[in-house]
């Protein structure tokens, strides 16, 4: 099965929100702190599940461009400088599908560490 593609990207800088529809229907809103915080480079996500990093502070964060890596993913650069994670496709679907569980796991773990989204 062929994962699904977008059929538009729109970037809300004012809103920090990527907006995404793709061709199975499928339409996501992607705040831009969402999206810093489950970026998929090594930085973030080490290389195990063991290394992955608690991302605080990116309540404010905004996206400041978005550069196609073939045609299979974007780069996205944050105005915080960071601007190593590939997001293909398929994860940025994923993350759209994952959005309610990902946020409450995210939102639990930096209130356990005692830091702050600001």
């Amino acid at each position: 099965m062929t994962a699904p593609q977008p059929t538009e990207i729109r970037l809300k800088r004012a809103e920090r929100v990527l907006e995404i529809s793709f061709s199975d229907g499928t339409h996501c809103a992607l705040p831009a702190e969402y999206l810093r915080i489950e970026s998929p480079s090594a930085e973030v996500q080490g290389h195990s599940p063991e290394q992955r990093q608690l991302v605080a502070g990116k309540r404010a964060v905004g996206i400041t461009s978005l550069e196609p890596n073939g045609h299979y993913a974007i780069r996205i650069t944050f105005d915080d400088g960071h601007n190593t994670g590939i997001y293909s496709w398929d994860y940025l679907h994923r993350l759209g599908r994952e959005y309610d569980y990902r946020w409450a796991a995210y939102l639990k773990a930096i209130d356990a560490a005692s830091l702050t989204r600001r």
